[in-house]
């Protein structure tokens, strides 16, 4: 890993973080013409992953006030067709009106394609209840549960 790398890398959740991991396997849809994973599936992981920690949270209502504000991917290593990865994401920091949140791709090994890290990144997203044209402060409903689960 380069210096750069090392400094634009996000960190896995610890003990004390909310966080949720789901794995896929990369499907035909997920490639683009040079046979590896296309960018845009990285995102939809993240966003799979995403739900399913506000399920655990039970907070189905942030999905419809929560768009993003900011993303960043770091790509690390490619995926194959019918690779197996698990992605986890954790929140990173909750402000007055924003959530920043990591996540990282980790390939399983398949093959003569080695696992480990693929993809990192961190994205924002702002609560902007439902009707509304401006974020506000999250409810307090939010805030306790996500601090309930870390």
């Amino acid at each position: 890993m380069s210096e750069l790398d090392a400094q634009t890398s996000t960190r896995p959740p610890q003990a004390g973080v909310s966080s949720a991991s789901i794995e896929r396997t990369v499907e035909w849809v997920d490639t683009d013409a040079a046979g590896h994973q296309h960018n845009s599936a990285i995102m939809r992981w993240a966003e799979s992953a995403e739900a399913e920690l506000f399920r655990q949270l039970d907070l189905p209502e942030y999905f419809p006030s929560a768009p993003r504000v900011h993303q960043a991917i770091n790509f690390r290593a490619k995926l194959w067709f019918g690779q197996r990865v698990t992605t986890t994401l954790w929140v990173q920091a909750m402000g007055g009106k924003s959530m920043t949140f990591g996540f990282e791709v980790v390939a399983h090994p398949m093959g003569e394609h080695d696992g480990g890290l693929a993809a990192d990144g961190t994205f924002v997203t702002a609560y902007v209840p439902v009707g509304a044209d401006a974020s506000a402060p999250w409810p307090e409903r939010f805030r306790a549960a996500i601090k309930a689960a870390a």
